[in-house]
């Protein structure tokens, strides 16, 4: 894996009471976004900033993978937290926003983490809560490829 990489990133949230067994594609949020990769101490590591609409500053984001079962995601900036995906666990953090700070459970049922020469591809499935009151069953899907790979993201 070279240094600069490209992070395509999407997530899902299906809400807790949907009555409709599918998600719906328009539910869906993508984002593919230049990032740099690096691998220290056997851990994975991919930072890049996110851009808000409207707003001149930005999220400092950082990614952490840690063998195939931790997912660390930290954001500082317009918002702060440090969000922890590990399989059949549930971990609880705060989440800072413009609006105010909300306590965040994340209930991780599924993780699979497949790391290759060129690319890094993360599929996390986890119940999400908000102050104690269950919110939304969501999906996170990542694939991170060197740049310049021919490998499509």
């Amino acid at each position: 894996m070279t240094k600069d990489v490209l992070v395509s990133i999407s997530g899902l949230h299906m809400d807790m009471d949907a009555q409709i067994p599918g998600p719906d594609e328009d539910d869906v949020i993508e984002v593919v976004t230049p990032a740099t990769y690096y691998y220290r101490n056997g851990k994975h590591y991919i930072i890049y900033d996110e851009i808000v609409e409207g707003v001149s500053d930005t999220i400092k984001n950082k990614i952490k993978i840690s063998g195939t079962d931790s997912l660390e995601i930290m954001k500082s900036g317009l918002s702060n937290t440090h969000m922890i995906f590990e399989k059949n666990k549930k971990n609880l953090t705060y989440y800072k926003t413009l609006y105010g700070q909300m306590l965040v459970g994340l209930n991780t049922r599924n993780m699979e983490i497949e790391v290759s020469d060129e690319t890094i591809k993360v599929r996390v499935d986890y119940e999400l809560d908000v102050n104690h009151e269950p919110l939304a069953n969501c999906k996170i899907r990542m694939n991170i490829v060197s740049k310049g790979s021919g490998i499509a993201v």
